[in-house]
């Protein structure tokens, strides 16, 4: 018999981000990683452009 595989529903990951909410947590990302739910804070998010290009943009725009 095949352990049965645990489900994390939209409603939990709700649940998680508010509780972390709550304790003051600014919440920057959230990561399902096999049956548990991760929440990053902003503080931790590295802010890595996503292309040369917006590289580029953010580089300009920060004059």
């Amino acid at each position: 018999m095949m352990p049965r595989r645990q489900m994390i529903t939209q409603a939990a990951i709700s649940r998680a981000v508010k509780g972390a909410q709550a304790a003051g947590l600014k919440v920057g990302r959230v990561e399902v990683e096999g049956g548990k739910i991760v929440v990053y804070s902003s503080d931790d998010v590295r802010q890595e452009p996503a292309s040369d290009f917006d590289a580029w943009r953010a580089k300009r725009d920060a004059r």
